[in-house]
């Protein structure tokens, strides 16, 4: 069988959203290469990126690629792929020169291409990311998540990723019910079973993140205490929880804060990212028209995540 990379030539904005709109169509593994990687230090002695070419890097915005098979890779569907991708403007993403580049590439190279950018990530003082094709020997005082993302977005590489583990790892307690909107490859739901808490109820809309959502769960030994439902936000939802993650867009966020409010107990804590600087106050505005108390607000790399609570 013939596979193709798919290269994208967009924005750092839009990574997530194109991500998503990938997996929906039969990618396989992300790549981002983003040229901020050439100049940036990287402090952490896993070293997420390595041996970085210069010539495979835009000299603006990222590109983003992806290996496609020879059925998905038809003019027509890489078309689709584009007026997707093209339809985020409507949200008021910034999606860039949305250039979009097919060429072949030999099976063995694009089954091992992508994961060569993902080493094990150490996120928080306690937890580290480890790819699940890495070997690596944890310290005592480590907690190890086991990743494979497959088509799903969410390797816990991207800012946004790591600033909804930090602040889960910050506010979360033992036997807290978690309600993930936008589960993704799983990670936050799976993070916070092995931060303590006792249930997790993982949703997305994309049922190939509710695929993945339950592979990761099963290697890291936690599907017990992940509810695991393609749905679409917290429609339909009638579980009380703790605490409510969710790295997704803030046009998307600012739909469901008043039934995260609603779902949440007294003093629990709504935990949102994915959020550009842009957006930052229309979403601390909805927060607080929902009756949310804004507790944190922290930045990485240009993007925002927020800690609200709901007062007891």
């Amino acid at each position: 069988m013939k596979w193709y990379e798919l290269r994208i030539h967009t924005t750092n904005e839009a990574i997530e959203p194109i991500g998503n709109i990938l997996s929906e169509r039969g990618a396989s593994g992300l790549v981002v290469e983003d040229p901020a990687d050439l100049v940036r230090e990287h402090e952490s002695k896993f070293g997420e990126v390595f041996e970085l070419n210069p010539d495979d890097y835009p000299t603006e915005g990222v590109y983003i690629k992806t290996y496609l098979s020879e059925t998905d890779a038809s003019n027509e569907r890489i078309e689709k792929i584009r007026l997707a991708i093209g339809d985020l403007m409507k949200f008021d993403i910034d999606i860039g020169n949305n250039e979009l580049a097919l060429r072949e590439v030999h099976e063995e190279d694009w089954a091992t291409a992508w994961k060569t950018y993902y080493k094990p990530i150490q996120v928080t003082d306690t937890l580290t990311i480890v790819p699940t094709w890495e070997q690596y020997e944890a310290s005592s005082h480590e907690k190890i998540i086991e990743l494979d993302p497959g088509m799903a977005f969410g390797t816990g590489s991207h800012a946004t990723t790591k600033l909804c583990l930090q602040a889960i790892e910050k506010y979360i307690q033992e036997k807290d019910t978690v309600i993930d909107v936008g589960c993704g490859s799983g990670v936050l739901g799976i993070a916070s079973v092995i931060l303590g808490a006792e249930k997790v109820y993982a949703y997305d809309l994309d049922e190939v993140a509710v695929s993945s959502t339950k592979i990761n769960a099963e290697i890291n030994r936690v599907l017990d205490h992940i509810h695991i439902q393609q749905n679409s936000l917290l429609e339909n939802v009638s579980v009380q929880a703790n605490m409510i993650v969710s790295n997704i867009l803030a046009d998307i966020i600012i739909q469901f804060t008043d039934d995260a409010f609603q779902q949440l107990l007294p003093g629990g804590y709504f935990i949102t990212s994915g959020i550009i600087q842009d957006k930052k106050s229309l979403v601390l505005e909805r927060l607080k028209q929902s009756g949310f108390h804004v507790v944190e607000i922290n930045e990485l790399e240009d993007w925002v995540a927020i800690v609200a609570q709901k007062h007891s």
